[in-house]
């Protein structure tokens, strides 16, 4: 009896060993595998991007084969359908600059005193209920955006501005800083909020007020942070698409003047693929110079805006 029962625990000791051994060894494939599917997750997007540039670069090559480079970044008039057709991209860079400007200057201000409201002075139930609030804005469909700045914003700015033409840059440009401030309030606020507590118990046991720890400790603390919110708030206003393609029109002026019609280059891209453009013509490939030029423009920006947020993460 004693030889049986050791026997037979050896029997269920060893099967317990070779599962465990088994069960050890799928766990190592498991691990072995798992770091191979995060690379290729990971690897989507670069390829993506590859894929993109490819795309943009093939075709941007082949525009400037029949359009000279020198022509089409200096010149001013841009006439894709006449006759004789001119390719100037500078009207397309004036829209998208001052549109952007204009929204940045509606959302800068107004994001960046959310912020520090929220992280600052307001107490907790207070921030549970505006900042869900406030990032509602984000939800709303940029369509209706456009639609809001074309038959509401636009009517009430041509009652202050005589001049004011029915199809404008200001009043897109006002829409979307609106549209903005949502992005620029929370990540702003996120920013100030990660500022150790100690700072500001520091600060406050040498005497400062409030307002001098907001303007003095927390700010500069967290100004790479509000910086970066900065970039994506202009990013995001360079290439939105639909506020501009119905609220500023698609007259290619190349002006500073804010009361008149310009147009984007997202909304000359919208324009092109509308199906006035015929494949292969050399219209349809202006759409691929126009879209590198969108992207060199955002990453040339992006780029400055990194260096100058290291720059201060660095100094504080």
């Amino acid at each position: 009896m004693n030889s049986e029962f050791t026997k037979t625990k050896e029997v269920s000791i060893r099967s317990l060993i070779d599962e465990n051994q088994r069960g050890n060894s799928l766990r190592r494939k498991t691990e072995r595998l798992i770091p191979i599917g995060l690379m290729l997750l990971a690897s989507l997007s670069i390829l993506t991007t590859l894929g993109i540039i490819w795309t943009l670069l093939s075709e941007t090559v082949e525009f400037f084969k029949r359009v000279p480079f020198l022509d089409f970044f200096t010149g001013t008039i841009l006439k894709p359908l006449s006759q004789n057709p001119e390719f100037g991209v500078l009207p397309l860079l004036m829209g998208t600059v001052t549109s952007s400007l204009i929204a940045m200057v509606v959302a800068a201000p107004i994001g960046l005193m959310a912020a520090i409201y929220l992280s600052e002075y307001a107490s907790l139930k207070v921030r549970k209920v505006v900042k869900p609030l406030l990032e509602l804005l984000a939800g709303v469909p940029t369509i209706v955006y456009g639609f809001f700045a074309f038959t509401f914003v636009t009517p009430i700015l041509r009652e202050l501005i005589p001049s004011l033409q029915a199809t404008n840059i200001l009043s897109p440009g006002i829409v979307m800083g609106v549209m903005i401030i949502p992005m620029i309030a929370s990540l702003s606020e996120d920013a100030m909020s990660s500022v150790p507590n100690a700072m500001r118990e520091g600060a406050y046991g040498l005497g400062s007020t409030k307002l001098e720890v907001t303007r003095r400790v927390v700010i500069p603390a967290a100004l790479s942070g509000i910086i970066s919110s900065f970039v994506l708030g202009i990013s995001r206003a360079i290439g939105e698409t639909m506020i501009v393609t119905i609220a500023s029109g698609s007259t290619k002026n190349f002006t500073f003047d804010i009361t008149q019609s310009m147009q984007t280059m997202t909304a000359y891209i919208v324009e092109v693929t509308g199906g006035d453009a015929a494949t292969g013509s050399t219209v349809y490939y202006s759409l691929y110079a126009v879209a590198m030029t969108l992207f060199v423009f955002t990453l040339i920006m992006n780029l400055l805006a990194r260096s100058v947020s290291k720059k201060f993460r660095e100094e504080y």
